[in-house]
């Protein structure tokens, strides 16, 4: 093999293991299966789905690197890509950073050869070349050769001649002279400078892009000025385009108006000080664990349906808002979450809703920081994104929260990648939203748009976009994941005033670069972050603050017990800093219905009060507890039952029950044509405060049970492509490609006709394989073997025959590095190997 390349699997070949490691680790799908050699891999490496997958994980200056390459000579000399980044003035920016981007593309192979002879692998070059149908984001158009083909003879003579130049005997010849004046300097500026000013206007509208333009059948003539001197060619019926040599030397060598060598800078920043940061977090922490609380409270005896399609209802979802206080969008995020943490899911029942499912119980029970904790490490990874809710999906329809079609696959990249620069800025310190979209979006400008769509990167003009599975724009849909990132993060309390808390860095992990990050790397980093979040969540109180005007306030959280029954007895007026819970006579009656005494609810007040209970709270509990189950309802259809016959005439003569059709059987029973529960509500509507009882008689304590859905797991995210492999199988990866290759290029002896053509399985018969494997056992030495396995599958391997015997053949595999047992008959040929192969 020749010192310089002639492909790109030679070159691959020379590379080191930890170069083959860092290709296979930044483009996984070359993984997908092990390739067999080295040149199967050069091959996959090639292709356009796995060429497409690593372009788009390029940086700007990078990508611009290689659209400069695709538009320059192939193979190209350094010197001439430096000049087309820097153009004629130079660039001393663009002149250190190049050198980066020429060893991002030859790490990724999608550059190859020396630094005299560059060559962008032929799919990348298909894919970032200009073309009528996919402009560049250069804003180039095709070369002269390119532009003229198909241009009859006479008119390439035409052309010279206009432009003062010697005519030729043959269109090759006369393109290459046109070349040839468009690339020199100064001659080209001597043709210009003879141009109408008009001319010149119309080339500096086509300089930066698009390079096409429509003209007449008769065109003006400072247009017919540059159509006869070839600097404008025709690109179809009435259509023309600026040369890529003519619009290189107009804009002083230049591929691209705006190199972008440096990523922009995160600013301005804000300063603050890091505990203020961490305090509001945690605030905003503790504020999202109740609002999940109350989510699951207002769902703890069912929620509501299943959309038969999937979902939430927009009804329901302005209903869960409404409970929530809270606007549609913000309940869509809490109910995502709800759901990302496996607290929410649907029964799976015939008649199908929503419920908090068994594991949201043992999440009640946890601390609050451990809570929390929860709800960080399922929102990290997750791929649902609750911020395309309610916008159209490709058919046009409406998305429904907790409704399939949610997952976005860039989402957990982008958010940790936006996490990440905020870790870069010292503690306390935020920067605006756009700056960190701005940066993002120099990382991965072509990132779920496609080399075709390059919109983030095509000049101003350029009438391609990308789109994204949803019909979004691609690089908007980048940068609404940003945005919604960040305003997440807020939410739950990962940051605080625009700066990432203490908390949130450590959410990040040890490696906040490692977007791959396992579901155990992901909880056990959640847990640290839990353990600093912990101090800074406010204690739970038990006890709470009575006043005379039959209220309560509770001046911080309160421990789940006292808040439960609370929650019984009185009904929450307001929330904040504190809550204010207000005693009712509708409230004391549903504490009294859940089974408490007048009794208990006093000895429950002066508990947990730290001031006196006030005398009107008192009465009300006495008076409600006084008359409470005086009346009691039975089921008939539906009786009356009171001691009391005067209360029992009160009634019948009240124009109010009459809806219930009531009628005195006794003098201490009334019967009615309803069922219990309605005589219950419409009762209670009258002012009274009847009991319902049992067929024995008792009293029936209305206390509802949860409700629960069976077990559920949390929805996996969707993976954006292969999974990230680990060390050790890149390693094992690696040591297999290398064997297969050794056995592929291994140098073998001379076998007698009829010989196998290169790279071809060798044959032989049944008898030569036994005799000549036998000979390799005595005298230790290696074979090249054609095998095909069960499935049928053909490769060819290196071996050390250990021992023949049975019909199998025991072998020290090169190819596997290992030893291995095959099947005689399953070996199609053998071929002995040059005695330094191996």
């Amino acid at each position: 093999m020749t010192d310089t390349p002639r492909t790109l699997a030679e070159e691959l070949r020379t590379r080191t293991d930890s170069g083959l490691v860092g290709l296979l680790r930044t483009r996984p799908d070359l993984l997908n299966p092990v390739p067999g050699d080295v040149t199967q891999l050069a091959t996959r490496a090639g292709t356009r789905a796995s060429v497409v997958r690593a372009v788009e994980r390029l940086d700007r200056f990078v990508l611009q690197t290689a659209e400069a390459l695709a538009v320059a000579p192939d193979p190209c000399p350094y010197g001439t890509l430096a000049a087309l980044m820097a153009g004629d003035a130079g660039d001393e920016a663009v002149a250190a950073e190049l050198p980066r981007a020429v060893a991002a593309l030859r790490a990724q192979a999608l550059v190859w050869g020396p630094d005299d002879r560059l060559r962008l692998v032929r799919t990348a070059r298909e894919l970032l070349t200009p073309s009528a149908a996919h402009p560049s984001p250069t804003g180039l158009g095709p070369t002269v050769a390119e532009a003229t083909a198909g241009m009859s003879p006479g008119r390439l003579q035409e052309i010279l001649a206009a432009a003062g130049l010697p005519t030729t005997h043959d269109p090759v010849s006369a393109v290459a002279a046109l070349t040839a004046l468009f690339s020199d300097r100064t001659r080209m500026a001597a043709l210009l400078d003879t141009a109408p000013a008009e001319s010149v206007t119309v080339l500096d509208k086509l300089l930066w892009g698009p390079p096409y333009g429509g003209v007449t059948d008769r065109p003006a003539p400072h247009l017919q000025w540059l159509l006869d001197r070839g600097l404008l060619l025709p690109a179809g019926a009435r259509n023309v385009v600026l040369p890529r040599e003519a619009a290189l030397h107009l804009r002083g060598g230049r591929a691209h108006h705006t190199p972008e060598p440096l990523p922009p800078a995160l600013a301005p920043v804000t300063e603050r000080d890091p505990q203020l940061v961490d305090n509001a977090a945690a605030s905003q922490a503790f504020t999202a664990l109740a609002t999940v609380e109350e989510l699951l409270k207002e769902w703890d005896l069912g929620g509501p349906p299943v959309l038969r399609a999937g979902g939430l209802s927009v009804r329901d979802l302005k209903r869960t808002a409404a409970a929530l206080d809270t606007t549609e969008q913000l309940a869509a995020f809490w109910l995502e979450l709800a759901y990302a943490a496996g607290l929410i899911a649907s029964d799976g029942e015939a008649d199908e809703r929503y419920a908090a499912t068994p594991a949201a119980e043992e999440w009640l029970q946890l601390p609050d920081h451990q809570r929390w904790a929860v709800l960080a490490a399922a929102w990290l990874p997750a791929t649902r994104t609750p911020g395309v809710v309610g916008t159209a999906d490709a058919k046009g329809r409406a998305l429904a929260a907790l409704g399939p079609h949610l997952d976005r696959s860039p989402a957990p990249e982008v958010r940790r990648r936006a996490l990440t620069l905020l870790a870069g800025l010292p503690p306390g310190t935020s920067v605006p939203a756009a700056a960190v979209r701005a940066r993002l979006r120099w990382e991965r400008p072509l990132r779920g748009a496609g080399p075709g769509a390059r919109a983030a990167a095509a000049p101003t003009g350029a009438t391609v976009s990308g789109a994204d599975a949803e019909g979004a724009p691609a690089e908007d849909l980048r940068a609404r994941l940003a945005q919604w990132a960040l305003a997440e993060a807020e939410l739950l309390g990962v940051t605080g005033r625009g700066a990432l808390s203490t908390h949130g860095r450590a959410l990040l992990g040890r490696e906040p670069e490692a977007a791959d990050a396992t579901p155990a790397e992901t909880d056990a980093a959640a847990a640290r972050a839990a353990a600093l979040l912990a101090p800074l969540l406010p204690e739970p109180l038990d006890h709470v603050l009575l006043q005379a005007d039959l209220t309560a306030v509770a001046p911080g959280p309160l421990r789940r017990p006292l808040a439960e029954a609370l929650g019984v007895l009185a009904d929450i007026e307001s929330k904040g800093g504190a809550t204010v819970y207000r005693f009712t006579p509708g409230s004391v009656r549903r504490a009294l219905d859940a089974g408490r005494s007048a009794a208990e609810l006093q000895e429950f007040l002066s508990t947990h009060s730290r001031t006196p209970v006030p005398q009107p709270l008192a009465y009300l509990i006495d008076d409600v507890a006084r008359r409470h189950g005086q009346l009691r309802i039975g089921a008939a259809a539906a009786y009356v039952r009171c001691d009391d016959d005067a209360l029992l005439a009160e009634i019948l003569a009240d124009r109010r029950a009459a809806p219930l059709r009531l009628r005195r059987l006794a003098p201490t029973v009334l019967a009615a044509q309803t069922s219990p529960e309605q005589l219950l509500d419409g009762l209670r509507a009258m002012g009274y405060a009847p009991a319902a009882e049992s067929a024995a008689g008792d009293v029936l304590i209305a206390r509802a049970d949860s409700y629960r859905t069976p077990p559920r797991s949390a929805p996996g995210p969707v993976p954006d492509g292969p999974p990230p492999p680990d060390r050790t199988l890149l390693e094992a990866a690696v040591r297999a490609i290398r064997a297969g290759d050794l056995a592929a290029t291994a140098e073998r002896k001379p076998v007698p006709a009829p010989a196998a053509a290169a790279g071809a399985l060798p044959r032989t018969t049944s008898a030569e394989t036994l005799a000549t494997v036998q000979a390799a056992v005595l005298t230790h030495s290696a074979l090249w073997i054609g095998y095909v396995n069960a499935d049928g599958a053909a490769s060819q391997r290196v071996i050390a025959p250990v021992r023949v015997e049975g019909g199998f053949v025991t072998a020290y595999d090169h190819t596997a590095d290992e030893v291995r047992t095959y099947p005689l008959h399953r070996i199609t040929g053998v071929a002995e190997l040059a005695d330094d192969a191996v």
